[in-house]
């Protein structure tokens, strides 16, 4: 095989060079990707780049030899029917630019070196006839729930990731936090930084990029818990989890970031995470808007009957 030389096309204006690499040689691995990068065996309009690059129409990449690589098929575990059928019934929004879901929590939106379910393994479940596979446009942890949105199309893909990326999308979270916020609304700034621990990928306060979360309390258990609203003006790893810990409100089931001070002593409340991004705002490719809300999952359902929220507001 020799070196290969493609355009990135309209569509793929915006996409970060990991993705756009995934997208057309689907089974490289990421890790051998990094060091073809680190050697400059890869380039971009003949510069030297990293993962994270953004790539405009036009450009040039630089794809060496790449070996059966090249030229292996994309091999995709068939869905196992139980999971097929969940995430269509989880679909809150479908159109043939966009699809919404309520991401059940435990379940990972992309796979990893002992993540075998996940989201991303799935998506043909959802595909519903459509020429083109969804795609995932911007992640939620593990095990938070909520609304999840996905591109119907690569076109789509490309606006929605560009929206992302310049906070044109408004996400909105519910969390159950133990304790009482310092004021009944406000701000966090806090800048965070990742690191790595005895609980893998983590992020710190106090150093890094600038974060900033707006809050608002939206009922209480007297001094046990509060319930929040939370609005993400930045979207950092692990921003919410992080910030609210830091104020001193961290949210219930949280233990990598509140510890044992995380979990309520209540039996009727799951130690589960309690956290679910609630509602999206956006703009579709066509200049529709799009406001999607997503139910509560059962063990934030049975906390809030529990402490007599209305979860219909």
């Amino acid at each position: 095989m020799s070196v290969r030389i493609l355009s990135v096309s309209d569509g793929e204006s915006g996409l970060r060079l990991d993705r756009w690499f995934r997208r057309h040689f689907p089974e490289f691995p990421h890790g051998r990707l990094e060091k073809l990068l680190r050697s400059g065996q890869i380039r971009v309009d003949s510069a030297r780049v990293r993962a994270s690059t953004r790539l405009q129409a036009g450009q040039c990449v630089r794809v060496p030899p790449l070996g059966d690589w090249l030229t292996k098929p994309p091999t995709r575990l068939a869905v196992d029917p139980h999971d097929a059928q969940a995430l269509i019934e989880s679909v809150l929004h479908r159109d043939d630019d966009i699809l919404v879901i309520n991401k059940p929590p435990g379940l990972a939106v992309q796979g990893g070196s002992r993540v075998s379910r996940h989201l991303d393994g799935m998506l043909d479940a959802l595909r519903f006839d459509a020429p083109e596979r969804p795609r995932l446009v911007h992640r939620l942890d593990k095990d938070t729930s909520g609304a999840l949105v996905l591109a119907g199309n690569a076109n789509s893909a490309a606006h929605l990731a560009a929206a992302f990326r310049c906070r044109a999308v408004r996400k909105f979270y519910w969390a159950l936090v133990v304790g009482n916020p310092p004021a009944p609304f406000g701000a966090i700034d806090i800048p965070l930084a990742k690191k790595s621990g005895r609980f893998g990928e983590q992020v710190v306060t106090g150093k890094g990029q600038d974060a900033r979360t707006r809050y608002a309390v939206v009922g209480r258990a007297g001094r046990q818990a509060s319930w929040l609203l939370l609005e993400l003006v930045t979207g950092r790893t692990h921003q919410l989890r992080a910030h609210l810990a830091a104020i001193g409100t961290p949210i219930q089931g949280d233990g990598k970031y509140g510890g044992r001070a995380a979990f309520l002593t209540a039996r009727e409340v799951a130690p589960r995470l309690h956290l679910h991004a609630r509602e999206v705002h956006l703009e579709g490719p066509d200049g529709h808007f799009l406001r999607v809300k997503a139910p509560l999952p059962d063990h934030m359902a049975a906390t809030w009957a529990f402490f007599g929220f209305d979860p219909n507001l």
